[in-house]
């Protein structure tokens, strides 16, 4: 009698639960590549800890990840996403038409978009605008005037006589890639505010401005390396004279091949990022589908290592990953949201 009482209570809390992941007893988490190194570290110690399956993660690239994350709610849909920018105002949207009502989302802490070239390589400084006349599709005209033309710059030294005379050539993420987001705005966009009539623009014409400040040149001088950060070390290695766009982390841990460039004469590394003084900081985050917490097992736990000190604080093990901690006010704040699961409301975006 009691075990058939206890049968159909679980029968019943399954037949009423939500339409979420009730026959997985896996986590299931995709999203950034930049992301990825530091979420596999904490899958691999929550599942040590805790006993259970060790979280499954795909590396799909933050736009790849968002897609599939607001597909909907249910077994074949992930329960976390990882994001190396934050989510996109239309990327909720899509979340919310497809039942996907409530997400909670955490910041991680910091990783700086970085340039870098082999070690064989000349040494390079080159500022923003620099980066937006060498690689944007369309450019102000060298002659003069307030109008654009298709990009004519074949070397660094035509975009500036202080730089060296070689082919631009950079190696970088696809556009499903946060990194290539964050690339876009953070670099080429940054490079196109210096001109004051193209920042104007802003003003009158957004979707102009987007346009022009973030559409890269596709003649050959930007090449698409997919979403796997180690390939584009490989190239760079083959390659001494192209220069190379990946997060910070991957930077730190293959300083023996390649060697950064600098940005408007910073350097990057963990104190000018999280200060900001490196104009390519950018904060990494991962978003949780609510409705399938307490449903798919163990989501809570790999929350709470992910955002514990021993995980993210400033002696935390993923600092050795190459993580550069929030604050610690920042990171109280992110713990107790993501504890609370409090769901985002789209006012934050």
């Amino acid at each position: 009698m009691k075990a058939s009482i206890v049968g159909a209570a679980a029968a019943l809390a399954l037949a009423t639960a939500p339409a979420t992941a009730i026959a997985r007893d896996t986590i299931s988490i995709v999203g950034s590549s930049t992301v990825y190194p530091f979420a596999t570290v904490v899958a691999e110690r929550f599942g040590r800890a805790s006993g259970q399956p060790t979280p499954k993660i795909e590396s799909t690239g933050s736009g790849g990840g968002m897609k599939i994350f607001c597909q909907g709610v249910g077994e074949n849909t992930p329960d976390i996403t990882n994001a190396s920018r934050r989510m996109k105002t239309s990327e909720f949207e899509l979340c919310q038409k497809n039942g996907v009502k409530d997400i909670t989302e955490v910041q991680i802490g910091y990783d700086g978009l970085a340039l870098a070239n082999s070690v064989k390589g000349q040494d390079m400084d080159i500022t923003l605008r620099d980066l937006y006349l060498a690689l944007a599709k369309d450019v102000p005209d060298p002659k003069g005037g307030e109008k654009l033309v298709p990009n004519p710059y074949k070397t660094w030294k035509d975009v500036n006589p202080a730089l060296p005379n070689i082919k631009i050539e950079v190696i970088g993420p696809p556009p499903t890639s946060g990194t290539r987001d964050s690339f876009n705005e953070l670099g080429v966009e940054g490079g196109c505010k210096t001109f004051d009539w193209l920042k104007a623009m802003k003003g009158q014409d957004k979707d102009k401005y987007k346009a022009v400040c973030r559409s890269i040149r596709e003649d050959g001088a930007y090449i698409e390396a997919g979403e796997n950060d180690n390939l584009i070390i490989q190239k760079l290695e083959s390659t001494p004279d192209a220069l190379g766009a990946f997060g910070y982390s991957f930077l730190d841990q293959n300083r023996g091949g390649v060697k950064a460039v600098k940005i408007n004469g910073v350097e990057p590394d963990m104190n000018t990022i999280s200060s900001g003084d490196y104009p390519m900081s950018r904060s990494m985050f991962f978003y949780v589908k609510k409705a399938h917490v307490g449903v798919v097992p163990g989501i809570e736990g790999y929350i709470k290592e992910f955002t514990s000190e021993r995980a993210w604080g400033e002696e935390g093990y993923l600092v050795d990953k190459g993580l550069i901690p929030s604050h610690k006010d920042e990171r109280k704040k992110w713990a107790k949201n993501a504890a609370a699961l409090n769901s985002m409301t789209g006012k934050e975006l």
